[in-house]
């Protein structure tokens, strides 16, 4: 029903979109053989509304795979850095809060390890909106800051990352089979702050996929069952990545391709001295108004590589 109801949507985006075209191409005609000019402002309008309308949907098509219009999972993690890259994972989780927060998304964040001086080392967020995934595969990817490292007693300019993991939200038993005897469950404290009830009792949750190795925690909730539920999706999720990936290997050795998918291979850099700018690699969609970005404003990039993706395979 929720299929129906997404398309019946879809369908009645286009056709009310025909309808008014056919009636400024009407009013058109009609202008025409009255020699009446002053419905010229009025058409004029109406066109330019109508291909703004156009351009949109078409925009869709983009956002057009299995997952893209369910929710996300995003996941952060430090890389190379030390210190300023667990600083720099944190500063990136707070960029993807305030963007989802402009989006109207719903963003939990459901785990989070933090860093041993600051920063974070790994986080991971739920976020719930319409083709949340679809807009956030574009951040896929590892991110690189160059700034003045403000942990550095020299403020010497340093070069950190952070890896940006983004899967889709997945129905166990729909999308990918789990067996229960491949689990391996641990309940522990939830750690941080929570007030007293996630101190005492041990409501987060940890499992352990055994044919994998693949870990999932989530001790975001107060209930041990919601934070089972939620470590559940994660790990239905990474498992449909993982075979993904294996599924990709296989059809790069027999197309012959190689993929890297080392640290080297940054999507996007953020440079904050010598000079300001935000510049993506894959796009060359670049501004200079860091802050803006940092910020959340991060719509220029997407739709830059989005705009990229309509019309491919």
């Amino acid at each position: 029903m929720k299929d129906l109801g997404s398309l019946k949507s879809e369908v009645e985006e286009w056709s009310a979109l025909a309808s008014r075209a056919e009636s400024a191409e009407d009013l058109l005609t009609m202008a025409i053989d009255e020699n009446d000019v002053s419905l010229t402002e009025t058409i004029t309008e109406e066109v330019a509304e109508v291909a703004k309308t156009v351009a949109a949907l078409e925009f869709k098509l983009a956002l057009s795979g299995e997952y893209d219009k369910g929710n996300a999972i995003l996941a952060i993690h430090a890389g190379a850095g030390g210190v300023d890259s667990q600083d720099w994972a944190e500063m990136l989780m707070r960029m993807y809060l305030r963007w989802a927060e402009t989006r109207g998304f719903k963003a939990d964040v459901v785990d989070i390890s933090q860093g041993d001086t600051a920063g974070i080392k790994s986080t991971t967020i739920q976020m719930n909106g319409d083709y949340a995934y679809g807009y956030l595969m574009a951040e896929k990817g590892v991110h690189r800051l160059v700034r003045l490292s403000p942990f550095d007693s020299d403020h010497a300019r340093h070069t950190s990352f952070a890896l940006s993991e983004v899967l889709p939200e997945v129905e166990e038993g729909v999308d990918v089979e789990i067996n229960p005897d491949d689990l391996k469950i641990e309940n522990f404290k939830a750690g941080g702050a929570g007030g007293q009830s996630v101190q005492k009792n041990s409501t987060a949750i940890r499992i352990t996929h055994i044919p994998t190795g693949i870990k999932v925690s989530c001790q975001n909730e107060r209930s041990l069952h919601q934070n089972r539920q939620i470590a559940m999706k994660i790990l239905a999720a990474r498992l449909l990545e993982r075979q993904n990936e294996e599924q990709a290997k296989e059809m790069a050795k027999i197309k012959g391709e190689h993929v890297s998918a080392e640290w080297g291979n940054q999507i996007r850099s953020y440079v904050l001295h010598p000079y300001k700018m935000v510049k993506d690699h894959r796009t060359s969609y670049e501004t200079s108004d860091t802050d803006g970005v940092l910020n959340g404003d991060i719509d220029g990039f997407i739709d830059a590589y989005l705009a990229t993706t309509v019309g491919k395979e």
